[in-house]
Formats: C-alpha cells, structure tokens, sequence
C-alpha cells in the first residue's frame, strides 16, 4: 500500500504495480481511499465529467483549488496529485505561484501537461521542494489546437520525441509522468529508460502504474467512455433504476 510519494521509487525497483484514479468530490475520494488505491488525481478532467464542458481547456485554477480542498477532506492515506489547468503555466514565476496554491488547498503533488518546452516551469516547482509530476503524449489541454485526441509515437520521430520528453522530466526531478494515448512499445521504452514511475492511461500494460478517470471505471458517465476503459460498474443505470423506484412510490402513495 502506497501512503507516501517516495514509495513510488521504491515500488519501481520491486517491480510492484501502482493504482492511480481521479476523484473530484469528498465521498468518492474518502471511498478510493478506504479501498486502498496508491494515489489519488484531481484532474481537469474535472472539466468534462463533472461540469460539462467539452474539453479541458475551460478549467480554471479556482476550480481546481474548490476541489481539489473537497477531495483532502475526504482523504487520510493516499497521496493527492492536482493538475495545473490550461494557461495556468505560462511562465516559470506562474507555474510555482499557482502550484503553491494547490499545494496550500491540499494536494501531495502537481502536475503539468508537456515535455522540453516546460523544463523552466518544472524546475522551478521542484526547486522549491513541490512533488511534480509530468503528462507527455496525449495532451488534453492541448486539444483544440491539434483538433481532437489522437494517439502519440506512431511515426519514429514521435517516438523519439516522447522519449526525449520522458528524459528531460526524470532529470529535471519528476517523481512520476503520465503516459497518455502513445502506442505501447513506445511507453514501454520510456518506462525502461526514466527512473521515474510511469502512469500510463491507453499507453498499454507497459508501465510502471496505471490511471483511470474514475467516472469511466464505474460507469457513471455514459455518455463517452474511451475505448480503453473498461468500465467495472453501471452506477450510471443504478442512480435511475433507484429514481425511477422512488418516483413510483411517490406517484402512488396514498395521500393521508
């Protein structure tokens, strides 16, 4: 059982599989909790299936800090990971003030979506003693300017880029990185080469942890599922079977 983020190093060389879920709200982070998983992430993917949105983009870091303080509250043993939203990163002296934020509203650790480009903003949170964790691949924020979500590493020169990537944030002193939506070799290979615990999400069985948006895991959001989700409940059909249920009790009492 995972209680502390230095664990992760030490489930990497044991070869011991981590379980990451995203929570949002009080009641499914004390429930993930209680059952055990190894960390918790306040996604923006918050944005989608909680709010409605059509995207990430949308997020904003008062969003963000409002829950990711409702999932510390629901919260004694795993450690909390919460994503700097879109824009919220543009620079070195903005990206440490608005981790700091996080931080303060509860979270272990934060994460940021990009490679290479972001080494200036990633070295600044870790220099200041914040837990970072990376996100490379598939970028979610990123989606309206590559217009829709498409799978990363198929070409070799993507394949290096992403490895080139995974690189610079293990040296820069990423204590974990999100692999998302890459061809499975490619996560695999990162996987090898960084020390780093790898979270990988429609990357494959190849890496060191895997991540799952919560709702999809359940079923409780059927509306899109990605096809590499598997979903291990119907929460979704159980909230109107019980509706339905109690609609029908009230329709046909008796008035006194």
């Amino acid at each position: 059982m995972l209680t502390s983020l230095p664990d992760l190093r030490l489930k990497k060389q044991a070869d011991e599989r981590v379980t990451v879920l995203t929570a949002y709200d009080y009641p499914t982070a004390r429930l993930l909790d209680e059952a055990g998983v190894d960390l918790l992430l306040v996604g923006d993917s918050l944005g989608m299936v909680v709010l409605g949105m059509p995207d990430t983009t949308g997020v904003t870091l008062d969003m963000m800090l409002h829950h990711t303080a409702a999932v510390r509250r629901g919260v004694k043993r795993a450690p909390i990971i919460s994503d700097l939203p879109f824009h919220t990163y543009d620079t070195p002296e903005q990206a440490l003030a608005n981790a700091r934020l996080l931080m303060a509203a509860g979270a272990d650790a934060v994460k940021l979506e990009g490679g290479v480009p972001f080494i200036p903003q990633i070295r600044a949170i870790i220099e200041a003693g914040i837990p970072f964790v990376g996100h490379i691949g598939m970028l979610p924020q990123s989606v309206v300017v590559e217009g829709g979500y498409k799978k990363k590493g198929k070409t070799p020169a993507q394949a290096e880029q992403l490895l080139a990537d995974a690189l610079a944030l293990d040296a820069a002193g990423a204590c974990a990185i999100v692999l998302e939506s890459m061809v499975p070799e490619v996560a695999t290979e990162i996987t090898r080469q960084v020390k780093a615990t790898t979270i990988g999400i429609g990357a494959g069985s190849g890496t060191d942890a895997q991540v799952l948006v919560t709702p999809d895991l359940i079923g409780s959001f059927p509306w899109f599922r990605p096809p590499f989700a598997k979903a291990h409940a119907d929460v979704a059909s159980e909230i109107q079977r019980a509706v339905s249920e109690w609609m029908q009790g009230v329709k046909s009492e008796l008035r006194d």
